[in-house]
């Protein structure tokens, strides 16, 4: 990396198969010597939160995308039915602070699965080639399901990265709320599908955000962006074929691959572009 000033990648959420696309796009410009994985800073959020983890691991990121590839039989996949959704949209239409209508969006998590009912911190330690913090700067966000306080998980918070990881990934209706120590935590793609603004203080950002919009104006990607103001920038987002390649349920295992290659493919259109942003 020849740019000057920190760096960060931020890695929103999209669930199985948004993990497998943001691997694939990696790998593609790893490729091309546009490495993002040597970031100063990475945020996670959801699915982010579980590359971001793996990119932390000595795990060269070839082997991370090749195992994209390989059949899903273990994977446990979910999914989050139509009727369920609609659990989601009154917490946000409904008048309040952000922090209150992510209480509301707990409320419907804690209702819809008592914490800990399913052994999410099992599916996580597998999809993660080491269970320790990084020795870098990774940021994994949550939301505290019963206060609805925004939360930032690093090496110093004195909580296990898996755990860390579950809490990050628990999507409300589809999976239970995580325990750690007194409080519950659900998916920080509650508050925002990548919650750009954790990066504050970096020069350079790129985004992998295989969900752009949000639940609000306040907390969509290009207004955390100018709330971040880095000095050069850029959002990815699917392209119609990666799109194609995920389905219509993000959480189906079944997509992993043909989501890790579409990523892969959609790399070799965004050379240029992210290279002029990292050696900014």
């Amino acid at each position: 990396m020849t740019g000057s000033g920190t760096s960060a990648l931020v890695l929103g959420g999209g669930g199985i198969t948004g993990i497998a696309w943001e691997l694939g796009i990696l790998a593609g410009l790893a490729r091309e010597g546009v490495d993002l994985t040597d970031a100063d800073m990475v945020v996670g959020t959801s699915a982010g939160s579980v590359v971001g983890a793996q990119l932390g691991s000595a795990v060269p990121l070839e082997d991370l995308y090749a195992a994209q590839l390989e059949p899903p039989d273990a994977e446990l996949g979910g999914r989050l039915s139509r009727i369920a959704a609609l659990k989601l949209v009154p917490p946000y239409v409904l008048p309040g602070s952000g922090r209150q209508k992510l209480a509301r969006v707990g409320r419907v998590a804690r209702a819809a699965h008592a914490p800990g009912s399913i052994d999410r911190a099992a599916v996580i330690r597998a999809r993660l080639p080491v269970h320790d913090w990084p020795d870098r700067d990774l940021r994994v966000t949550a939301v505290d399901a019963v206060s609805g306080e925004f939360t930032v998980f690093t090496r110093d918070s004195g909580v296990d990265l898996v755990e860390a990881v579950a809490a990050s990934c628990a999507v409300p209706t589809v999976w239970p709320p995580v325990g750690i120590d007194d409080r519950t935590y659900m998916d920080g793609g509650m508050r925002s599908t990548a919650n750009v603004d954790v990066a504050a203080g970096a020069e350079r950002v790129v985004v992998l955000a295989p969900l752009p919009r949000s639940f609000s104006r306040r907390t969509s990607i290009r207004v955390q962006l100018e709330r971040v103001g880095p000095r050069a920038w850029s959002v990815v987002t699917p392209d119609p074929e990666a799109l194609a390649a995920f389905g219509k349920n993000l959480l189906d295992p079944a997509r992993r691959a043909v989501a890790a290659e579409a990523g892969l493919r959609q790399s070799r259109d965004l050379v240029a572009q992210l290279r002029g942003v990292w050696d900014a």
